[in-house]
């Protein structure tokens, strides 16, 4: 994607007024994306993503530039303006690129776009169907279809030139139930590091059928009471709220500006002792995993919390650099167009050796999350709020009626202590998370959990 000359030429230019570091990203992304509605086709895009973005440090400062426009000429131009921004004074650069070859974790059967789009869409108009017979009160059914392929290459002053491929595949479906006078949704989106083979891994008639069944399912469910009482929450996307409550606030991003709950906390407890809690970037074909870092550092499994003690927190070059921390493989960013930082990749709560019959047997009153929603959070505080999209009551230690509208209200330190079962069963599922340098592709898990004690939010 560049010739080694014109790396060296443009790095140098960067560094000579003074500054410490310089990086280049380039990357070459093409995508295709593919949605229904109610059966019928009612999107289908395809593009290419292409250009270079040019970071320079100096001492705790930074400057990022970028450009679609890859010409030698540009670069050096863009590279000279940039270096002036930063400046510092003449430094000599001698630059000498060692190619770092990471070998790929994640194999691919089936490349992006070796599939005709026309079975891509006769597949999600069959899953249509299946939702729509499910029950006459679906009204509205919903289809997606998502692959990409990012090649890219980091190239640094410190004599750093590393690649990567990324082939990613989501399929999403979804149902909406209605009466004439208020609807109700369901559905499920899995994605993976991989190619096509990712639709012979899921069975997309159950997926279609269980939208249908958590639409009808909440469109007759009563609301959802409010008050303080234990919650259970159910396994793979439940993991949700640990993600935005509490692995935010463990990302250098915030830790090093001060800007965390969990500051200054290391080797100290955080959370109940059956909690560990876990982020992997090594998983072999999981949708948050990569071979390597957007800063050409390999990715590696950082165990975050372990038995309740703070381990670990998520830290890129930068933020490394002012917390005099080495990185963790954490720094990633959405294209060439955002500068990178400490960021989340599979993010989960490891299993624990509770039975999940015995955790719900085990509590007399309380509510079941089985399904999180969106939500919100203040990375500072941890204090959030999260929508349940599925949720149910418990009574005398069975699961008991449906109920909707309940949302879950608290601070992220504080559930993590008030964890009081870990069942032995984990499981993830895929999302996209946003943050300042964009959206990137994470995994959210855990086994059911109960937490003795939340806020639930509802009607009295």
């Amino acid at each position: 994607m560049i010739n080694k000359e014109v790396a060296k030429n443009v790095l140098a230019k960067a560094l000579s007024t003074g500054g410490d570091f310089a990086e280049i990203f380039i990357e070459n992304k093409t995508t295709a994306n593919i949605s229904l509605v109610s059966g019928k086709l009612d999107q289908a895009v395809s593009g290419i993503d292409y250009g270079l973005g040019l970071r320079i440090f100096k001492g705790y400062n930074a400057i990022y530039a970028y450009t679609n426009d890859t010409s030698e000429s540009n670069l050096l131009k863009i590279a000279k303006d940039a270096a002036a921004a930063i400046q510092g004074g003449q430094k000599e650069t001698v630059l000498d690129f060692t190619t770092k070859t990471v070998p790929s974790i994640h194999p691919i059967i089936k490349l992006p776009g070796s599939v005709p789009k026309s079975d891509i869409i006769d597949i999600l108009k069959q899953a249509s169907q299946w939702s729509f017979d499910y029950d006459p009160q679906i009204t509205q059914t919903s289809g997606g279809y998502t692959e990409e392929m990012q090649d890219v290459a980091i190239i640094n002053s410190n004599g750093l030139w590393a690649e990567d491929r990324r082939i990613r595949t989501r399929i999403y479906v979804g149902a909406v139930a209605g009466n004439g006078q208020e609807k109700q949704t369901g559905g499920h989106g899995p994605g993976a590091h991989k190619g096509y083979e990712l639709l012979n891994t899921i069975n997309l008639e159950e997926l279609a059928k269980d939208s249908a069944r958590i639409a009808v399912t909440m469109l007759g469910a009563d609301y959802a009471p409010s008050g303080k009482m234990p919650v259970i929450i159910d396994k793979g996307f439940g993991g949700v709220i640990f993600h935005e409550a509490c692995g935010h606030s463990l990302e250098a991003t915030a830790i090093a500006k001060g800007a965390s709950e969990f500051c200054g906390k290391m080797g100290q407890p955080i959370a109940s002792s059956i909690v560990t809690a876990i982020d992997d970037g090594t998983i072999p074909n999981y949708w948050g995993s990569q071979n390597i870092d957007d800063e050409g550092t390999p990715t590696r499994k950082n165990i975050l919390i372990e038995n309740g003690i703070l381990k670990s927190y998520l830290v890129d070059t930068l933020n490394g650099i002012k917390m005099e921390t080495p990185s963790t493989g954490s720094s990633r960013r959405q294209s060439y167009k955002f500068a990178p930082t400490s960021r989340m990749t599979n993010t989960y709560i490891q299993a624990g050796s509770d039975k999940e019959a015995d955790i719900i047997a085990s509590t007399e009153h309380g509510l079941y999350a089985a399904k999180m929603g969106g939500g919100s959070v203040m990375p500072a505080t941890g204090e959030f709020n999260f929508a349940v999209t599925e949720a149910y009551m418990i009574k005398n230690g069975k699961i008991d009626k449906p109920v909707r509208g309940a949302s879950l209200i608290g601070k992220g330190s504080d559930v993590l202590l008030n964890i009081d079962a870990v069942a032995d069963k984990e499981t993830q599922d895929q999302g996209m998370c946003g943050s300042i340098s964009g959206a990137i592709h994470t995994n959210v898990g855990q086994p059911m959990i109960r937490v003795k004690e939340m806020i639930v939010g509802g009607r009295n």
